[in-house]
């Protein structure tokens, strides 16, 4: 998923301070067999990219009540508290991960780095503006941050033996990337029909980046698919219709969730392939569409009302109508919603999907026996 209608990066000076501090009070968990994580992806997992790539701009993810629940202050994270990364840290007992652009030409990053951005793409915008004549709203993309770690491997583990050595006891998390390169065309209101031409492209690219990490040194690869877009509130709203049809039994629109699971079979059908070339390597699939339809199927398991409406943004149909921002409306308790700002989950939701993925029930391997 990712960035998607009217939610703009930022900075806050406090963020910095925020994230050593971090480093230092992370809760440790339960498995300690990977020494660092690194993580690439977009706003989902961003941990303070996007608003340190934003700078002296102000705006929404650098206010409160961004971070409300967790950290009680705004870190950069695009969620009322820890987004699913935090989880995996937590759980193999690591402290949370710093964002890697404020360090990037100076951080040793001993237990790891978070590559991951706001608004990012699994493929290069140049690719849609050559292609399609389409402009995408913002400029990062899968390579640029691969460039950006291959040039901090080379600074922290100089040489091809102890980039390997390195990355031989990390674990690398691949996204969930790709889903803004259908969030930003889809909200432009562009063919569907297109989309799913390019959907062959996206899945290359994420699986290239794989391959890449792996040719590396990686050793153990976490892929995740996309989320069930057809149930997130920025789509309801901004896709409504007065056709029943259009949505299926739990009141999610039908067309945009065949179409997030087109793209994680072919995503799963693109690991198959890349298992078969790396018999070294350990690659997951991460079954994020499954885990969040967990508390769409069964809300109340999980103490969470509707999970259809947003926890922070205006009084439109499903809290829709206004961004989340210090002026918007708190619906009530961030635990009880799925949605925090119509488009990115609550550190609830965000726990659910992580705790499918540590034990094994929405991943084709438990994160937590990895190695």
């Amino acid at each position: 998923m990712g960035s998607f209608m009217g939610q703009y990066p930022t900075s806050l000076p406090v963020l910095l301070l925020v994230s050593a501090v971090l480093l230092l009070n992370a809760d440790l968990g339960l498995c300690g067999c990977f020494k660092r994580i690194f993580s690439f992806g977009d706003s989902i997992i961003d941990t303070g990219n996007g608003a340190y790539a934003g700078g002296n701009n102000p705006g929404p993810i650098a206010q409160l009540p961004y971070g409300m629940t967790y950290f009680h202050q705004p870190t950069g994270r695009v969620s009322d508290g820890r987004v699913i990364v935090d989880f995996y840290a937590q759980a193999l007992g690591l402290p949370l991960l710093p964002p890697s652009m404020p360090q990037a030409g100076t951080g040793q990053f001993p237990t790891g780095a978070n590559f991951a951005v706001f608004g990012s793409l699994a493929l290069s915008p140049d690719y849609y503006k050559t292609k399609y004549n389409f402009t995408m709203p913002m400029p990062w993309c899968l390579d640029r941050q691969l460039e950006s770690f291959k040039m901090v491997l080379a600074r922290i583990a100089p040489g091809e033996a102890a980039t390997k050595s390195l990355l031989g006891e990390s674990l690398i998390v691949m996204g969930e990337i790709g889903g803004n390169d259908y969030n930003f065309w889809f909200s432009a209101r562009r063919s569907r029909e297109i989309a799913d031409k390019y959907m062959p492209d996206v899945v290359a690219r994420i699986g290239a980046g794989v391959q890449e990490v792996i040719n590396l040194g990686a050793r153990t690869v976490l892929v995740p698919g996309n989320f069930p877009i057809g149930c997130v509130p920025a789509y309801l709203s901004g896709f409504r219709t007065d056709n029943s049809a259009d949505y299926d039994e739990f009141r999610c629109l039908r067309w945009f969730n065949d179409f997030s699971q087109r793209h994680n079979q072919a995503l799963k059908q693109e690991i198959s392939r890349l298992r078969a070339h790396n018999p070294g390597a350990k690659i997951i699939y991460a079954d994020y569409y499954g885990a969040a339809m967990e508390f769409v199927r069964n809300p109340h398991n999980h103490g969470i009302d509707d999970p259809l409406l947003a926890c922070c943004g205006g009084a439109g149909p499903y809290h829709t109508g206004k961004s989340c921002k210090n002026t918007a409306t708190i619906w009530g308790d961030p635990a009880k919603f799925a949605s925090w700002d119509q488009i990115h989950m609550t550190e609830k939701a965000y726990s659910v999907i992580a705790d499918g993925v540590l034990n094994g029930s929405y991943a084709d391997s438990s994160l937590l026996h990895a190695c």
